[in-house]
């Protein structure tokens, strides 16, 4: 096939029928994917060129019709990204070389595995293959990084020249369980005694919880939101990355896969988590309080979550990066991936030997958390 590749610098380029179009023939998709949300990031300057995103996706076509694309973006800092790796950066530096910009293929603040390289069938998804690294080895930046992709699309990078990295999340798999006090059923003695006593910590606060379907959600409920989210963010030291408009567009554009999660006490709202959900899973992203509640946290960003994905019929529920503690609370280890190639030989070879290493000290931290199942034996 004969493909015209051509660089796109914004999603309007393209537009929301074509996007999605394409975004639902992947095996692997989620909201995040959707022209609404990416548009959201750009249009309301979260993820943009002032902020250190510049956009250029990568697209394939033949004529008018869109036949792969690589969301696709030059960074000049590695903020936003939840794969790290200040340390190779910081190695270029004291070697006198620059690291910045470089090549990033990711959903901007979104450590969620999907489909990276969304193509209509596996020729095109090998041609994007071939014309990324075309780009790259002309580029004449540092690094190429594509992050949170599935597993087969990983593989096929490897196969390309990249170098695979791994990473650990902590998602909840829901064996069907009929009611919350099920699924506490199938927990060993001790974690179920836990989550009881956190329960009822919260509840004993005189705290009630009220569930915003998207569609519901008044501007009132996203500028509370947005106050709990900021707090979060300044107790850890650090800028929010989003904004007010950014959650006000999703409100709007993308309703149906949001749930605003409310904590209230006498009526008036403390604090607030965001999920997002689709068929199958459901995603937590962010959450924040205005006073502190002892397990306050694990109420609104899990135990309520999982409550709506148990009366829903979900079947998983990720809960972001990171987060040992989760596995006290029914979540277990998943591998996630990444695909890295650097330009420089030498540091190319160096990363190789350290992803190597780092490999298998993964491996061996999911072995020894596998054996702490949060689950009775069988």
């Amino acid at each position: 096939m004969n493909y015209r590749t051509r660089i796109v610098s914004a999603l309007s380029e393209i537009g929301q029928a074509a996007w999605d179009a394409l975004v639902s023939v992947q095996a692997e998709r989620n909201p995040f994917l959707s022209y609404a949300f990416l548009a959201a990031l750009h249009e309301t300057d979260c993820a943009a060129p002032d902020t250190g995103w510049q956009p250029q996706y990568l697209t394939l076509w033949r004529g008018s019709e869109l036949c792969a694309a690589l969301p696709l973006y030059v960074k000049s800092h590695s903020y936003g990204e939840y794969v790290f790796d200040w340390a190779w950066a910081d190695a270029y530096r004291r070697n006198g070389l620059a690291y910045y910009p470089k090549l990033l293929s990711a959903i901007p603040f979104t450590p969620v595995t999907g489909s990276r390289l969304l193509a209509r069938d596996a020729d095109a998804a090998q041609q994007l293959i071939d014309a990324l690294c075309a780009l790259q080895e002309h580029s004449g930046l540092s690094s190429t990084h594509i992050l949170f992709p599935p597993a087969a699309q990983a593989q096929a990078l490897q196969a390309a020249g990249f170098m695979l990295r791994s990473g650990v999340q902590f998602h909840w798999l829901n064996q069907g369980y009929r009611s919350f006090d099920d699924f506490l059923s199938a927990l060993d003695r001790k974690k179920r005694k836990n989550i009881r006593a956190e329960r009822r910590k919260v509840q004993e606060a005189g705290i009630r919880f009220r569930h915003v379907a998207g569609e519901d959600a008044t501007e009132a409920d996203w500028r509370f939101f947005k106050r709990c989210y900021d707090r979060t963010y300044a107790a850890h030291y650090s800028t929010p990355y989003l904004n007010l408009e950014f959650f006000l567009r999703i409100g709007e554009t993308m309703p149906q896969h949001i749930r605003l999660i409310l904590a209230e006490r006498d009526g008036k709202p403390i604090a607030s988590s965001l999920v997002f959900h689709d068929r199958l899973a459901l995603y937590g992203r962010y959450w924040g309080a205005l006073e502190d509640v002892p397990c306050l946290h694990f109420e609104t960003a899990y135990y309520q979550p999982l409550e709506f994905c148990i009366a829903r019929g979900i079947e998983r529920f990720e809960g972001g990066a990171q987060g040992e503690h989760k596995m006290a609370r029914g979540f277990l280890p998943e591998k996630t991936w990444s695909a890295h190639w650097l330009a420089h030989p030498a540091f190319a070879e160096a990363i190789e030997r350290f992803l190597q290493q780092e490999s298998g000290g993964i491996d061996a931290y999911i072995d020894e958390l596998d054996e702490h199942t949060p689950f009775k034996s069988p």
